[in-house]
């Protein structure tokens, strides 16, 4: 009998252990949807299109509420929300990861990936770019040559890159990268923002595939504005790759805010 009493309360403890285990993992799922949902969203960079002032490598968190609440707030962008809750305010010169559109038009609803650029220009605003300097309702944005960087190409080719302080017509200013003059969209005509959308570029403007290219952004595509930087790896070295740490962070990086 105590045998049996024994092996009943061993399945008793073991029924409780996993009722136990799977409610706290429950609870931490939750909690992190939560947090992702409504707070904070970490994204990895895989492309230079933001140099210098995003590397490949980093790692940031996006606040959600910046912008207030879509569909793209949530996971897989269930259709939950219809258009945009609680928004708030964009402003010329914040740094956006958004869903880039993939149809055109004031009704398209197919939607690519995640990508990140600085907002350029917002609703109503005339924009136009002449040998890669913007013009905003009129305004020549100030370019301001600071010094020249090095940078390697996959290939190992070693380069030389003009970096420029721009300000914009709001007074906050940035680096950006200009790999030549007379690029192939250093030049467009001038172009008026569509109420509902804004006008996005990468800061290495040579080599970014951005509102040039896939036209002005749905404000309701846009996910959050890019906070921090809480981690960053050489080369996109992952986490998970423990023995390239000591050589592979970048603790320079570590905890940077995003100009």
């Amino acid at each position: 009998m105590k045998k049996i009493n024994k092996k009943k309360e061993d399945d008793f403890l073991s029924k409780d252990w996993l009722i136990s285990n799977t409610k706290t993992i429950f609870y931490a799922i939750l909690i992190a949807l939560v947090i992702r949902t409504f707070f904070f969203q970490p994204f990895f960079i895989p492309s230079s299109s933001m140099e210098p002032n995003l590397l490949v490598g980093d790692r940031l968190f996006v606040s959600k509420y910046s912008y207030g609440y879509s569909r793209h707030s949530f996971p897989f962008s269930l259709n939950i929300i219809k258009d945009r809750i609680f928004f708030n305010k964009i402003k010329r010169g914040d740094v956006s990861v958004f869903k880039v559109p993939t149809d055109t038009g004031p009704n398209e609803e197919s939607f690519g990936v995640d990508y990140i650029k600085r907002i350029i220009a917002i609703p109503g605003d005339k924009i136009e770019m002449k040998n890669g300097v913007l013009t905003i309702n009129g305004i020549k944005l100030e370019q301001k040559r600071i010094r020249t960087d090095k940078k390697v190409l996959k290939n190992g080719k070693i380069i030389e890159l003009d970096v420029f302080l721009e300000t914009n017509i709001d007074g906050k200013s940035y680096e950006i990268y200009n790999y030549y003059d007379d690029g192939p969209a250093d030049d467009f005509e001038e172009y008026t923002i569509p109420e509902n959308y804004v006008f996005a570029l990468g800061d290495n403007r040579d080599n970014s595939k951005d509102s040039r290219f896939v036209g002005p952004i749905p404000i309701k595509n846009l996910v959050g504005k890019a906070q921090i930087i809480f981690f960053s790896t050489k080369d996109g070295s992952t986490i998970l790759e423990i023995w390239k740490w000591p050589f592979g962070i970048q603790y320079k990086r570590l905890f940077n805010l995003i100009n």
